[in-house]
């Protein structure tokens, strides 16, 4: 229960923030290549999960918690490394928040994978020359849920960020029949330019094999380096495709201290011309992006400033599917 209320707290005043960890740890298996083992997913403790005997399940992909950091024999590694516990705990803190969140009565699996650092996002030639590793963890991670996991029942796919990412070419690479089993796909935080059968848009609050697609920011002046407008864009608020505006209140966390808490109300609105949702009225404390972040994006906010629409929003789409 301690641990439980840490990473909610964790989630409710850092939302989520991408950390950067700069310290030297110790891997459990270093190559010259400076590339960690890889997970095995047989292992269970390459796994978090929380099996609540649901008929529908949450794969979740979680967002970069890995900062570039310093291997023993002074070199840098641009990866997580799933059996170091220091480079674990950051993981298994999302995981655990995000499940406490938004999962409802639904069954809960996330994989520990490589991620890559933090660092790798600061331009697009790193950004592709990484970005393999991580989504072949995944990728071996999914087809085992889907094969000693799984159990037949339909799923919500989910991912945020670099998770978001990986989880937008599980999509793509997915075969017929499994996605016939998809009840929705949550790629939160990214921008999605491409068509594909099966990237379907969402229209409303209880469409099923769609995609769900959002990126929150103070004014259209505000997106991360290299944004582009998504062709795949709703108000996780009102469930709409239009600019139609909803309120937000965001109720304070009983877990700060009394001072700390308070009460927005806040305008989300999607403007048409970006596919950028606008938020007016955020008074909580910006948290930014090491690196690449910009005041006024709300990238680190993504799943805490609507976590309630989202949790409901889940079990609608399970009950309607």
């Amino acid at each position: 229960m301690v641990q439980s209320a840490r990473s909610l707290l964790r989630l409710s005043s850092a939302s989520l923030v991408l950390l950067v960890a700069w310290t030297s740890c110790q891997p459990r298996k270093t190559s010259i290549t400076q590339v960690p083992e890889a997970p095995d997913y047989q292992d269970t403790t390459q796994w978090f999960v929380t099996d609540r005997q649901a008929a529908a399940d949450v794969f979740y992909i979680i967002s970069t918690e890995t900062g570039d950091y310093v291997l023993p024999n002074g070199e840098h590694c641009h990866y997580a490394d799933t059996y170091s516990d220091s480079l674990r705990a950051p993981l298994y803190a999302e995981m655990l928040g995000v499940d406490t969140l938004v999962s409802g009565r639904l069954n809960f699996f996330s994989p520990y994978y490589r991620q890559c650092s933090l660092q790798s996002f600061e331009n697009d030639s790193l950004k592709a020359a990484r970005m393999p590793l991580p989504l072949g963890d995944v990728r071996r991670a999914f087809q085992h849920y889907l094969k000693h996991l799984n159990g037949g029942r339909p799923f919500i796919l989910a991912g945020y960020s670099q998770g978001a990412h990986i989880m937008l070419e599980l999509l793509k690479e997915m075969d017929e029949k499994t996605y016939q089993r998809m009840i929705a796909a949550y790629a939160i935080g990214i921008t999605i330019s491409e068509s594909h059968p099966h990237i379907v848009a969402a229209k409303r609050a209880d469409d099923t094999g769609v995609t769900i697609c959002y990126n929150s920011v103070r004014d259209t002046t505000c997106t991360l380096p290299g944004w582009e407008k998504s062709r795949v864009a709703i108000n996780p608020v009102n469930w709409r495709t239009d600019s139609v505006p909803a309120t937000l209140i965001t109720e304070p966390s009983p877990l700060l201290p009394l001072a700390a808490q308070k009460k927005d109300t806040m305008s989300i609105r999607l403007n048409m011309a970006t596919g950028l949702l606008i938020v007016e009225g955020f008074t909580a404390q910006d948290y930014l992006l090491p690196l690449i972040g910009r005041e006024g994006n709300y990238h680190t906010r993504e799943i805490w400033l609507y976590r309630d629409q989202l949790r409901e929003n889940i079990a609608l789409r399970a009950a309607s599917f």
